[in-house]
């Protein structure tokens, strides 16, 4: 067990925050970052502008993706689907120059955004990008397999472990997690599921765009150590708020 469990939150942009020179808590011993960047699609942030030109959006996506396999054992990107195939280019890239394994995974999801003019989005793509020596620790994510639920005696009583589909719903305005302030949030229970594959008790987490503190609240429910960095100053007020934290500056 974590004897001692640290919770930090910064303000400021993650990438001064992770820059080689920066003197941030954490910096050297980062196990897994989980990062939920702006779509640039136009999202109503409070400091955010969250619509800047493609070529210099697919360049934050090339720079952040860079900086975090440089200070995490794993990083979890979750993106937004209309960039598969810039972040796909990115990836081959860079799977050309370091040692990574790269794993493709994607949360699905039935109430999807409408489109009377063609399909609509129903999924949002997430990256896992692994040094090779990096924890991974399927025991920990296992659920109850058909097989157990329907009385099946050659079922694994471990359970099975989850596929790279990960069914976890939108949260939208009626979620008992939704946090009206943002515009934006991931499902806590798609976060959880990251964290507890890749990050065994005693690791760290990072996540880069605090947002709501979704991957604060998740790393507190389950005991790992998590820091925040947030750019907005108001949504880092909030997540102080809600979590009795002091607000660093990056």
């Amino acid at each position: 067990m974590i004897s001692t469990l640290s919770h930090n939150l910064y303000h400021g942009d993650c990438l001064s925050f992770l820059q080689p020179s920066a003197e941030c808590v954490l910096r050297n011993s980062i196990t897994t970052i989980f990062a939920d960047p702006p779509d640039n699609i136009g999202a109503k942030y409070g400091e955010y502008i969250d619509k800047i030109p493609d070529k210099e959006y697919a360049y934050l996506l090339h720079l952040w993706l860079l900086v975090f396999v440089r200070r995490a054992k794993t990083v979890w990107f979750s993106y937004n689907a209309r960039w598969t195939f810039e972040v796909g280019c990115i990836v081959s890239r860079m799977l050309s120059k370091v040692q990574l394994e790269a794993k493709q995974c994607v949360q699905t999801f039935t109430f999807g955004q409408h489109n009377h003019h063609d399909l609509g989005n129903n999924y949002r793509p997430l990256l896992r990008l692994r040094h090779k020596d990096s924890p991974l620790l399927p025991n920990a994510i296992r659920v109850p397999s058909w097989r157990q639920e329907n009385g099946d005696k050659r079922a694994d009583p471990r359970g099975r472990v989850p596929g790279d589909v990960f069914d976890f719903p939108r949260v939208t305005g009626n979620s008992k997690q939704r946090r009206a302030w943002h515009p934006t949030q991931l499902n806590e229970g798609l976060v959880e599921r990251c964290i507890r594959l890749t990050t065994p008790e005693g690791g760290t987490v990072l996540d880069p765009f605090g947002g709501t503190g979704t991957t604060l609240r998740v790393c507190k429910r389950i005991g790992r150590a998590c820091t925040l960095v947030e750019l907005d100053r108001g949504y880092c007020e909030r997540i102080a708020e809600e979590h009795g934290l002091p607000i660093l500056e990056v």
